[in-house]
């Protein structure tokens, strides 16, 4: 058996389906986009005060350093002792602004003067920026001191600090100032905070945002969903309310004007497929009389066969025949127009299966070439007038084509019933398998006139179909292999058969005439 790779695709779980809806990736849409754009203006608002704020406070301080240096350097004298460096360095950072000071002098190599010497030291400075602070640069028109104030920002012990140094003449002392920014890290960190916590309320309104754009779109496309799913049932008259001008009510118009077009194609086929139904029982009706009395005169030139004119009985004993096939035909038809029309009904009683099976065989002279494995006791509620046209289809079908022996099993499986009935023959081909069951149809092309109707089989599923089975047609190791399965109690064994689909629209199964 042929399995179609689209049908055998294992069903997505539900959790895929749900992350591949459209609103959840709305959502994810509007939060990327939402979020992309508040971590960029965080990050650029962050790192713009960062730099406004740290610059703001060294630059004041520096500022300050340099007035309180040079106010306080002018009454050191030359070469000045290693206490008196200390006193300026104590009197330098008493500013008010907080920060701490270092002075060394090349008169005092061993002299380092700290405003806070168990904190800090030269040592601590940054090699380049003593370095800058000792190089004097060439005096001009642009630069009217040789030495200058640097800066440079460290972290001392995980703590952050600006360091500025600078030399106040050649002969004189060269002083570090030592800042803090400690507090405006704590500045920054709340601004930080702040706002990653404006990120996140941004994120959440644009998931808010989403979810109700997401309503309004998904709205109408859910009752359009709907709509097309209760159009599928067979509703034609369902149709949208439009609404507004967009793209959603141009849907909804095209949706209307299809639905519309299609309710008119629908009752145009109905209408001509009940004038076929129509025209085909009256047919078959008006040609069972005329049938009746060729019947009568057939059978009386079938029992005189014997006593004709050796040229003339070849001719009679074809009349008898094609008006015999011709009787089955138009019986077919009678039976075939019941059930399109749904007039066809069980006359249900409950029987052994393999006593139904028997009596069938039996009744056709069929127990030489058929196998039956029917355990007895197998009860089904079942009319046993349209089994037995079943079992007739379905063996004869058998022994027409196949070839003998045929085998007929019978088992039982849960609450239904199934008969197996499989042939010696070559089997069916893979390209005729697909239409076994449709009317009239014939594997080979070339048989279109032969005993059979074509109808047979497709009765025989129609049969089925009206217990509440089914029929199914395969090749198994050695022939074909049909498959009748029934419940052991149909639904309502009163109720009218279904409605048969149109020639076209047959459920595939095989008929009297045969496919193999």
């Amino acid at each position: 058996m042929t399995v179609d790779p689209h049908t055998s695709r294992r069903p997505r779980p539900w959790r895929w389906r749900q992350l591949r809806s459209l609103r959840v990736r709305l959502i994810a849409v509007f939060a990327v986009v939402a979020l992309t754009t508040a971590v960029s203006a965080s990050g650029i608002a962050y790192w713009l005060n960062r730099d406004a704020v740290l610059k703001r406070a060294q630059d004041t301080a520096l500022r300050d350093f340099r007035v309180s240096l040079t106010r306080n350097v002018s009454d050191l004298p030359l070469n000045a002792s290693c206490p008196q460096l200390t006193n300026l360095a104590d009197l330098v950072a008493t500013s008010g602004l907080n920060y701490q000071v270092v002075v060394t002098d090349e008169s005092q190599p061993d002299c380092t003067a700290s405003s806070d010497p168990s904190h800090f030291t030269l040592a601590q400075v940054p090699q380049a920026l003593r370095t800058t602070v000792a190089k004097p640069r060439e005096v001009g028109s642009g630069n009217a001191y040789p030495y200058h104030l640097y800066w440079q920002r460290v972290n001392l012990d995980g703590k952050p600090y600006v360091v500025g140094g600078t030399k106040v003449v050649p002969t004189g002392p060269t002083a570090y100032m030592f800042k803090s920014l400690e507090n405006e890290r704590a500045d920054l960190n709340t601004l930080g905070w702040s706002l990653a916590i404006a990120t996140l309320l941004a994120l959440i309104g644009s998931a808010l945002l989403a979810q109700a754009a997401s309503a309004t779109v998904l709205r109408p496309v859910k009752r359009l969903a709907e709509a097309a799913l209760r159009l599928g049932e067979g509703k034609l008259d369902t149709r949208l309310d439009v609404e507004g001008g967009d793209e959603l009510a141009d849907l909804a118009r095209t949706f209307n004007r299809a639905a519309e077009s299609l309710s008119e194609q629908v009752e145009e086929l109905s209408a001509r497929e009940a004038q076929s139904r129509r025209f085909v029982a009256d047919m078959s009706h008006e040609l069972r009389t005329p049938l009746t009395a060729m019947t009568a005169v057939t059978d009386i030139l079938e029992d005189e066969a014997e006593s004709l004119d050796p040229m003339i009985e070849p001719a009679v004993r074809l009349v008898v025949s094609e008006t015999r096939r011709l009787s089955d035909l138009v019986e077919n038809l009678m039976e075939v127009t019941r059930f399109d029309a749904g007039t066809a009904k069980l006359v249900a009683d409950e029987v052994d299966i393999a006593d139904l099976i028997m009596s069938c065989i039996d009744g056709r002279a069929w127990y030489d070439a058929v196998e039956v494995d029917a355990p007895r006791g197998i009860l089904a509620v079942v009319d046993p007038r349209r089994l037995d046209v079943v079992f007739a289809n379905l063996i004869g079908n058998a022994l027409k084509h196949g070839g003998s022996p045929v085998r007929v099993k019978v088992r039982q499986d849960d609450e239904s019933v199934v008969v197996e009935v499989s042939d010696s023959g070559p089997g069916i081909p893979e390209d005729v398998l697909p239409h076994v069951f449709d009317r009239f149809y014939k594997a080979d092309k070339g048989r279109a006139r032969s005993e059979g109707s074509g109808l047979g089989l497709s009765i025989a599923m129609a049969n089925a179909q009206i217990h509440g089975g089914t029929i199914t047609a395969a090749n198994g190791e050695v022939g074909a292999v049909f498959t009748l399965t029934l419940p052991l109690t149909p639904a309502d064994p009163t109720a009218p058969a279904p409605d048969r689909p149109s020639t076209g629209q047959q459920a595939k199964a095989a008929d009297q005439e045969g496919v193999q």
